[in-house]
């Protein structure tokens, strides 16, 4: 039965909901209490949950299958080296360098090698849970969630600031990243809550958010293109919205493609960003 208004004529009674239930975390083994409170019309879910529900979700088990892949993948690309590399060392190999290379020399420069491991396992990290949004399997990347974002980044900042601690005491670290030198003592009262801000706050949140937004907007896009496209294409009956329908679909491969390209560029970006707090923590000057 068809309904719906001048020049947009519906081929179904209802109407199909945009659902973004892809961005709910969901136990892999849901508890009575979680099937319960998750029914249709059912009230207000208890405040304390099974830990199985919390804890044993899809997103969290999509970032263990990551670290086991990182693993697996460098375990791959380094087995029996060869002093002519086939393409699977050559891939590694190239990987490895422009991170050691590229980011840990250039950027910390003195003493990188043995943040080297550190950033080859946070770029890999990121790069394979990104992918996972383009992956048919899981179709979702995990750092739409914003806690995984908040996670790296909290693991960024305890590492910068272990590292400025460590290299120059808790009390000379502090007062570098706090205390510009030549500020004269009139303007401390304004820069120094600024600096802390800076350096102590502001770093992390932006790193997370930077990340966590990028992946989340491009997967929404690419599903709002998909749905729509869908919807014009099937449950409407009139050819310009059918003809829409078919560039929104046609659109979500471009902005697939790009969401590939961000995920890369992002988890880049996100390395590059953790050398340069480190070399910025031990710096003799700020």
């Amino acid at each position: 039965m068809a309904n719906g208004t001048a020049g947009l004529t519906l081929l179904d009674s209802e109407v199909p909901v945009f659902d973004i239930s892809i961005f709910e975390s969901r136990p892999l083994f849901p508890s009575q209490t979680w099937l319960a409170c998750h029914e249709v019309g059912a009230g207000a879910c208890p405040a304390k949950m099974p830990w199985t529900d919390i804890w044993l979700t899809n997103h969290i088990a999509q970032a263990v299958i990551a670290a086991a892949l990182v693993i697996l993948f460098w375990l791959i690309v380094t087995h029996r080296p060869k002093i002519v590399p086939t393409r699977r060392q050559w891939a590694g190999e190239f990987l490895y360098n422009m991170l050691r290379n590229g980011i840990g020399r250039d950027i910390i420069g003195d003493n990188y090698h043995k943040y080297v491991p550190w950033l080859v396992a946070l770029f890999s990290f990121i790069v394979i849970n990104n992918l996972f949004g383009e992956t048919f399997v899981f179709m979702f990347p995990t750092f739409s969630k914003v806690g995984f974002a908040w996670a790296l980044a909290l693991l960024t900042w305890v590492l910068y600031n272990a590292v400025g601690i460590k290299t120059h005491g808790l009390r000379r670290y502090l007062k570098l990243q706090t205390i510009p030198d030549g500020v004269p003592k009139a303007l401390l009262i304004l820069v120094l809550p600024l600096e802390i801000l800076s350096n102590f706050i502001t770093r992390p949140i932006t790193l997370a958010l930077r990340l966590f937004a990028n992946m989340l907007a491009g997967h929404l896009l690419v599903v709002i293109f998909v749905t729509g496209g869908w919807f014009m294409l099937s449950q409407v009956k009139n050819l310009a919205i059918n003809a829409a329908g078919v560039v929104a679909l046609i659109m979500s491969f471009a902005i697939f493609a790009l969401e590939l390209f961000v995920g890369f560029l992002q988890a880049y970006i996100f390395t590059v960003l953790t050398a340069q707090y480190v070399s910025s923590a031990q710096a003799e000057a700020h």
